[in-house]
C-alpha cells in the first residue's frame, strides 16, 4: 500500500485519497476559487498557485486563485466567510488570518475560530535568528550577553508577522531586550542586515537558507523542535535551553464552516495528494519547509493550539494593527 508520512506521523494511501475522490459524485459543479490575501508574487501566492494548478486536474475543473489583498488578509478573510459554504471559495490561511488578527484588531468583520473550517495543510516554515558573516556574535549567548550591554536591532518581514512574534517570545524566555525593525517583507530585512543598518535578522527558512547556504549569515538558532536539515549547524533553541521557544510561519487552506463533510473531504484529499508530488516535495524541502497530510480535524487541533500560545502573547505585548 503506497502512501506517505509526514512530521504528524499519519500516512495518507492512495486507496484513501481514491476513495474520497468516488465519494464527491459530481462537485464541483464549477471551478472553485481560492483566495489569497496577499499579492501575487509572495510565498503565499506562489504556493497556492502551484497546489492549484496539481489539483485542477484531480478535480477535472481549473481552480481560480484570486488575489485580494488588504489588510493583514482581512478582507480575503471576510470574502470567504461570508461566501456560501459550497467549496467553491476557498481561503489561503496562515497565522495572520488564523491566529493573530483576533488579537490584533478590535474588531474583525470575520470571526476565523466561527466561520472558518480547517481543509488542509501546506506547510510550515521554520525561523532563523541570523547575523551577519563577520559579526562578534558567534551564538545565542554571545547574542543574549551582548544584548545586556547594548540592546541590538533586529530585523522582520513586518510588525505581526510570525517573525516578529517569535522573536518576542525568545526575547522574554533569554531574557535579553533587542529594538524591532520591521520590513516590507524578508529580502529587504535580508539586504539591510548585509548593508549593516540591523545587526540580525528573524527570517523564515524559505528566505533564509539560501543566505545560510553561502554563509553570507550566521545562524544563531532554529526556532523549531528539530534542526533543520537545510541548515542542520544551526542549533535549536531547545537545545539551547529555551524548551517552549518552538516557533513556524505556516501555510494552509480552509472553508466557510457550514461546508459539507463530504466536500471537505474531497478537497483534503486532493491537498494532500498535490503536496505529496515528488516535485513540490523538492521543492519544499530545498527551502526547509516542512509539510504533513493532515486531516481537517488535526489542522483545526493546530490552529486552536496556536491560538493559546499566540493570542495572549500579542495582547500582553500590547500589539494593535487598528489604532
Amino acid at each position: 500500500m503506497l502512501g506517505r508520512r509526514g512530521f504528524g506521523g499519519m500516512v495518507v494511501t492512495t486507496a484513501l485519497l481514491a476513495h474520497a475522490a468516488r465519494a464527491q459524485g459530481n462537485w464541483p459543479e464549477r471551478p472553485p476559487r481560492w483566495v489569497v490575501g496577499y499579492p501575487p508574487g509572495g510565498p503565499s501566492d506562489t504556493f497556492a498557485r502551484l497546489i492549484a494548478a496539481s489539483m485542477s486536474p484531480r478535480l477535472g475543473v481549473n481552480m481560480v486563485v484570486e488575489n485580494r489583498p488588504g489588510g493583514g488578509a482581512v478582507l480575503a478573510s471576510e470574502t470567504v466567510a461570508r461566501s456560501a459554504a459550497d467549496g467553491l471559495t476557498l481561503l489561503h490561511t496562515d497565522n495572520g488570518n488564523m491566529v493573530y488578527n483576533p488579537a490584533l484588531y478590535a474588531r474583525l468583520p470575520y470571526d476565523p475560530d466561527r466561520d472558518l473550517a480547517g481543509v488542509g495543510f501546506i506547510g510550515r516554515f521554520p525561523l532563523f535568528l541570523v547575523v551577519r558573516a563577520d559579526s562578534p556574535f558567534a551564538s545565542l549567548a554571545d547574542f543574549a550577553a551582548g544584548a545586556r550591554q547594548r540592546a541590538p536591532t533586529y530585523g522582520s518581514p513586518a510588525v505581526a508577522s510570525p517573525h516578529h512574534l517569535a522573536m518576542e517570545l525568545l526575547k522574554r524566555r533569554a531574557g535579553f531586550d533587542a529594538t524591532h525593525v520591521p520590513y516590507r517583507g524578508g529580502p529587504a530585512a535580508m539586504q539591510d542586515l548585509l548593508a549593516g543598518t540591523v545587526d540580525s535578522v528573524l527570517i523564515d527558512c524559505a528566505t533564509g537558507i539560501p543566505f545560510l547556504r553561502e554563509n553570507r549569515v550566521r545562524g544563531l538558532a532554529v526556532l523549531s523542535a528539530t534542526r533543520s536539515a537545510q541548515a542542520p549547524g544551526v542549533p535549536t533553541a531547545v537545545e539551547l535551553g529555551f524548551s517552549d521557544v518552538v516557533a513556524f510561519g505556516w501555510q494552509a487552506m480552509h472553508a466557510p464552516a457550514a461546508t459539507p463533510a463530504a466536500v471537505v473531504s474531497r478537497l483534503n484529499a486532493e491537498l494532500n495528494a498535490a503536496v505529496a508530488e515528488p516535485g513540490m516535495q523538492a521543492r519544499m524541502a530545498g527551502l526547509g519547509i516542512e509539510s504533513a497530510p493532515w486531516s481537517p480535524a488535526q489542522l483545526d487541533a493546530f490552529v486552536a493550539a496556536e491560538n493559546a500560545q499566540w493570542r495572549p502573547l500579542i495582547r500582553d505585548l500590547g500589539i494593535r494593527l487598528d489604532s
